[in-house]
């Protein structure tokens, strides 16, 4: 096992397991973790642990699951780890009594190329706002939130054809990789970060990466075709576009909407107008064209291809 640096994981969804596991498979010195408390979910409100948490009981880690970070009983229990570095993937905003403990200080990965999308929701942001490039970030933690020195980033491309999934994997898995790194260049004292003041950017080009709500995943149909098809990308399949959609008898449908085509046609309907063959396809007008959907879930019901949905509703 590596010796040194001691260290200690914070994290909480599948996105932080993959460096988690990249530092235990490596043979890395984790001496604790740490996660959020365990909370209810699901329709049966059945008590269900974090990812994280799950992870470091399958591996023996010592295990902290602080309700507050400033809580007296659990700053003592984080400094009897004695870690020389914290490492930050997916949790919450640290106190400074929290990142200033290890002496090699505490480093954040975030899902974004920093300055860009600092907030809590960077890779759906960056998709909905049609970027053909993002990345992955590590940068020391100071007291504004994702404005630390940057040690390291690595940059990918997003393809029209992606979605919010498909570049957290990517993410996810070149994250592990980017946080082996910087920690092998913390410990060989190689580190040269960068002031994101210093990085080029003008702060009114910034983008940010506010949490996502119900309200903000409802899609605006008097928009052109390009922004919604990348709206409905970036939130595809989770937490989902929703829209709400009139039928023939009157009824209104609330549907999410997670894979769409774009077709650029000149029309004169009203926006959010369905126009339907009753058997495989539906599309929506917007404002220089038309969404045609492919993957739908009606509220309260399972995923299904159009054709499928179509057929199970003749309302249209």
């Amino acid at each position: 096992m590596k010796q040194y640096p001691k260290i200690v994981f914070m994290g909480t969804p599948d996105f932080a397991v993959a460096s988690l596991r990249a530092l235990t498979d490596g043979g890395y010195n984790v001496v604790g973790v740490v996660t959020m408390p365990d909370k209810p979910a699901g329709r049966g409100q059945q008590i269900r642990f974090s990812p994280v948490k799950a992870y470091a009981l399958a591996h023996h880690l010592p295990l902290l699951q602080p309700e507050k970070l400033k809580d007296a009983a659990f700053l003592e229990a984080l400094r009897a780890w004695n870690a020389d570095l914290h490492i930050v993937v997916a949790f919450r905003m640290l106190p400074e009594a929290v990142w200033a403990m290890p002496k090699l200080g505490t480093f954040n990965l975030h899902a974004s190329l920093l300055p860009q999308y600092r907030g809590a929701a960077p890779i759906n942001w960056a998709i909905i706002n049609g970027e053909t490039e993002t990345g992955i970030t590590t940068f020391f933690l100071t007291h504004e939130i994702d404005t630390g020195k940057v040690i390291d980033q690595v940059k990918i491309p997003i393809a029209d054809t992606d979605n919010a999934e498909t570049v957290h994997d990517t993410l996810m898995n070149l994250g592990a990789e980017l946080v082996v790194k910087t920690i092998e260049a913390i410990a060989q004292g190689n580190v040269q970060p960068t002031a994101q003041e210093a990085m080029g950017f003008n702060p009114s080009d910034l983008r940010p990466a506010p949490k996502i709500f119900k309200e903000t995943c409802r899609i605006q149909w008097n928009s052109p075709v390009k922004e919604i098809y990348d709206f409905i990308r970036g939130l595809s399949p989770h937490p989902g576009a929703w829209t709400e959609l009139p039928t023939n008898s009157g009824e209104i449908l609330s549907l999410k909407i997670f894979e769409t085509e774009k077709i650029f046609q000149k029309h004169d309907l009203p926006p959010a107008t369905i126009i339907s063959d009753g058997k495989k396809t539906m599309d929506i007008a917007a404002q220089d064209g038309f969404i045609r959907l492919k993957s739908v879930q009606q509220a309260g019901k399972k995923r299904l291809p159009i054709a499928d949905f179509i057929c199970g509703k003749k309302i249209w």
